[in-house]
């Protein structure tokens, strides 16, 4: 194994122990995102969330369609998280996100997360452990960690979030994440709360992705072309430009990293809730697509993907399919930059 994660020296050494039980300790005032509503996790008292003491766990398989530095040969292996800290008016993933009470039955134990954790690893042979929407389950995370390295796990772990994080919550995940996937959802806090009911998104993501930066540094990939850490950021342009996509790009090059990997994405289509709001009701149009193409260039971003202008008809992925990603016409097609 060429690279090994963080997270082992720190089991051997007793801290990701330690991490753990404070961490658990928050939930009976959560304060584990930036919502920080206070409510008992532990006594089972529901906060923004929508989620207790256990992890849910919507889906978790062997992904294709992600970054290819993530999805390799094998598939990055992962883990869909119900419920979730926003609320996305245009979710393309609503069926987990924003159903709690649909979610209630996919609550695990952490010792049946951490199986999960060791399936991907040693039986499906996925090339990391990628934890999609993990930031309210942060505790829960750390918790499955501690039960699973004993048993072998060792694979990178992938932290898959809209940024929407908080920067408490990330320190105690410095040397236990290997790879960063944040989003860079909005420009505009205005914005950021009318779409996605999210109070300060800007002020908090922009400071969660410089945490981020400072943890794993610019990506670093082996001699297959697989991520052993360092940080990828998306950004999904929206009709309108309500994404900001300049503003937000230009702030990636110049207060995070000029060689930070970026992932444009196409895939925006009015799911959810979206069609109440007619400036969003649609796709992108192939000018706005070639507005950000164009920004790319200018800017000079040379490191990362960009997603093909057809991706919101091969990206419509089925929560109710055991394989909700499976399938040609689901699969995420992207270019190099």
């Amino acid at each position: 194994m060429s690279y090994e994660p963080g997270y082992l020296g720190l089991f051997k050494s007793g801290e990701l122990q330690r991490r753990a039980k404070a961490l658990n300790e928050r939930l009976s005032a959560c304060d584990i995102c930036p919502r920080e509503c206070g409510v008992n996790r532990l006594e089972g008292d529901l906060g923004h969330c929508h989620s207790g003491a256990l992890p849910i766990v919507s889906s978790y398989c062997a992904h294709r369609g992600e970054e290819p530095v993530l999805s390799g040969t094998r598939g990055s292996g992962t883990i869909f998280f119900g419920n979730c800290n926003m609320r996305c008016v245009y979710c393309q993933n609503h069926q987990i996100s924003q159903s709690p009470t649909a979610q209630k039955k996919n609550e695990i134990s952490v010792s049946a997360l951490a199986e999960r954790m060791l399936y991907l690893q040693d039986e499906l042979k996925c090339h990391n452990i990628n934890l999609v929407t993990p930031s309210h389950f942060v505790p829960q995370i750390i918790g499955a960690l501690v039960e699973a390295v004993p048993q072998g796990l060792h694979l990178p772990l992938v932290y898959n979030t809209s940024s929407y994080d908080s920067l408490k919550t990330l320190k105690e995940l410095d040397g236990v994440i290997s790879i960063y996937l944040a989003d860079i959802r909005y420009a505009d806090n205005k914005l950021a709360r009318h779409y996605s009911h999210a109070r300060h998104y800007v002020d908090h993501a922009r400071a969660a992705i410089i945490e981020m930066q400072c943890q794993v540094g610019d990506l670093v990939v082996d001699d297959d072309g697989i991520a052993q850490k360092g940080l990828i950021v998306r950004h999904l342009i929206l009709p309108n430009d309500i994404a900001g996509s300049a503003e937000s790009l230009e702030w990636l090059l110049k207060k995070v990293s000029p060689k930070v990997a970026v992932s444009i994405m196409a895939q925006y289509y009015p799911a959810n809730r979206a069609y109440k709001y007619e400036e969003i009701n649609r796709k992108i149009t192939p000018q706005e697509y070639q507005q950000v193409v164009d920004l790319v260039e200018k800017l000079d971003i040379e490191n990362g993907w960009l997603q093909d202008m057809d991706s919101s008809d091969t990206y419509r992925p089925d929560f109710t399919d055991e394989h909700p990603f499976e399938g040609k016409r689901k699969r995420k097609r992207r270019r190099a930059l």
